[in-house]
């Protein structure tokens, strides 16, 4: 079973400095219908203006995974870390007893684009900590790259849940399928441009809920960026 969730029917809040569109209930946004799906908390699609950001702010037990689009995001937290996020970085922290952090857009010229996504845990009270890789277009090109999984294998950041997210950049004309376990769901993000999932015409902030399907795939008339949560 296949559920689709398009772009235009998320929650939507512009306060001028940030454009976000919110897949599940979020801050002002609620919605009794979309407060997730399984571990998969939150997927923020968010812009932010030119030198605009979050102020230092708080969060605790979740694992919080920063994917940004375009332009840069200047990041600094409790930990200690200050980094700067670009395109194909993938930022991952594991707020466990807590932490606090702030974002801001890195230019004073040009808007920042990101997916801001949260999983609940599977341990609550971990000690916090704080990881980011790099994942190049072409690593990522005609393949699902793992980006995130709960050990860490093959270079993806690591998260305490039984999830695996993976990212894929087609070109017009690519294919790419996954295989899903017994039992296992999933939920797809387009991230930009467009694509067919399982014959399903999906563009971008359109997602889907993956229920009792065995196997998933894309296909692309033209570039696209998806992103595939593999879920318990």
């Amino acid at each position: 079973m296949i559920i689709l969730r398009k772009s235009q029917a998320r929650g939507h809040a512009n306060h001028g400095w940030l454009d976000s569109y919110h897949t599940f209930s979020f801050a002002g946004y609620y919605d009794p219908a979309h407060m997730g799906f399984s571990s998969l908390r939150v997927i923020n699609d968010d812009r932010i203006a030119p030198g605009a950001g979050f102020g230092t702010h708080g969060h605790n037990d979740m694992e919080i995974i920063t994917y940004v689009l375009d332009g840069a995001l200047e990041h600094k937290d409790s930990m200690g870390n200050g980094s700067v996020i670009f395109p194909g970085d993938v930022q991952r922290m594991s707020a466990g007893t807590g932490i606090t952090h702030s974002e801001y857009n890195a230019s004073k010229t040009e808007p920042a684009h990101l997916l801001q996504i949260w999983i609940l845990p599977n341990q609550t009270g971990v000690t916090p900590s704080y990881e980011q890789t790099h994942f190049s277009e072409a690593d990522k090109r005609g393949r699902l790259r793992l980006i995130a999984s709960p050990d860490g294998r093959d270079g993806s950041v690591k998260i305490y849940q039984d999830a695996s997210v993976y990212a894929t950049v087609l070109s017009a004309g690519e294919s790419v399928s996954h295989a899903l376990m017994a039992g296992r769901k999933a939920y797809v993000h387009v991230a930009r441009g467009e694509a067919q999932f399982n014959g399903q015409p999906l563009a971008a902030g359109d997602g889907a809920r993956v229920i009792d399907e065995h196997s998933i795939s894309f296909t692309t008339g033209s570039k696209a960026e998806i992103l595939l949560f593999d879920l318990d």
